[in-house]
């Protein structure tokens, strides 16, 4: 076991953490979820949620070998590209099935018909249970897809970094009702493949959403997370997850930045290219959700 160091950021506008995991003896460094601050409103763009990971990579002088995307996310756009002009010999790296959710997305978003579904735009597509290095660091790669089909959790010594598959206990899981989701498929990855985890190892969260009156928080371990996760404690049956998460999703509405981060995210977090006038342009489509569920979330994608 290396000399590990998890270095987090927690974004308070997307309630997003993004870890620098780090050996401190060699200095090998990944970067995991980095965020592109981004306001709707005035459809500004600017860099202080990432440069503060890199801050701290440049001020510890790591060598950064990778970004590290746990998926396409749907509530912030992704800061890879700006870490990677930081330091530009990183390698941005999803799992492999990021392939689906562009071809799912590029018909919402009617992308022109040259846009890549083959993942090109990421330097690493990961495949399960493949192992890479970053110095002294490696690095498995587990697929538990459910929030979309294409989340890994990253497994580095005795860390596990769960993306959106598992939050806090006190918070449950993710969501599982984007395009492509699946609570079935959720209960499989977190009972078959974190839980399988040594209890003793530690599950370290894409986001925490605390509740009144506690810090935010941003580890626990396996064993916690089996005993006393509010939506999946290890004794429960999957039929009682899936009829629970479903339930709870129903009540959710979209993330308030769904398509802005999708279109950016597929596309390894590349903003969209400059048009004649200078400007880039986000592609917003009409009446993507149902009309009967405008207060919810369920997309429309067969007449976006």
């Amino acid at each position: 076991m290396t000399n590990q160091k998890i270095q987090p950021f927690f974004d308070e506008r997307t309630y997003t953490l993004t870890y620098v995991v780090y050996d401190e003896d060699t200095k090998d460094a990944v970067l995991i979820d980095p965020v592109l601050d981004y306001e709707p409103g005035a459809s500004a763009v600017w860099t202080e949620s990432a440069d503060k990971a890199a801050d701290f990579v440049a001020d510890n002088d790591l060598n950064l070998h990778y970004v590290l995307e746990t998926h396409a996310h749907a509530d912030h756009l992704s800061g890879a590209r700006r870490i990677q002009e930081r330091f530009p010999e990183t390698k941005i790296a999803i799992g492999a099935r990021i392939t689906e959710v562009q071809s799912l997305f590029k018909k919402v978003f009617n992308l022109p018909d040259d846009f890549p579904t083959d993942g090109r735009q990421f330097d690493v597509l990961l495949e399960d249970e493949e192992t890479i290095e970053a110095g002294s660091l490696a690095i498995r790669t587990l697929y538990t897809p459910g929030h979309t089909p294409a989340c890994s959790t990253y497994v580095i010594d005795d860390a596990a970094f769960t993306g959106d598959a598992l939050f806090m206990p006190d918070f449950g899981t993710g969501r599982c009702d984007f395009p492509g989701g699946s609570a079935g498929d959720m209960y499989e990855s977190v009972t078959d493949r974190i839980y399988s985890l040594p209890d003793e190892y530690r599950t370290f969260v894409g986001h925490d959403y605390p509740p009144e009156g506690r810090d935010v928080a941003y580890q626990a371990t396996v064993a916690e997370q089996k005993e006393n996760n509010v939506f999946l404690p290890a004794s429960r049956s999957r039929e009682e997850f899936v009829q629970k998460r479903q339930e709870r999703d129903a009540t959710l509405s979209a993330p308030r930045l769904l398509l802005q981060s999708l279109q950016v995210n597929i596309d390894a977090g590349n903003l969209p290219e400059k048009e004649a006038n200078d400007k880039a342009y986000l592609r917003i489509p009409v009446n993507v959700f149902r009309p009967e569920t405008m207060d919810k979330k369920t997309l429309v994608l067969e007449e976006a």
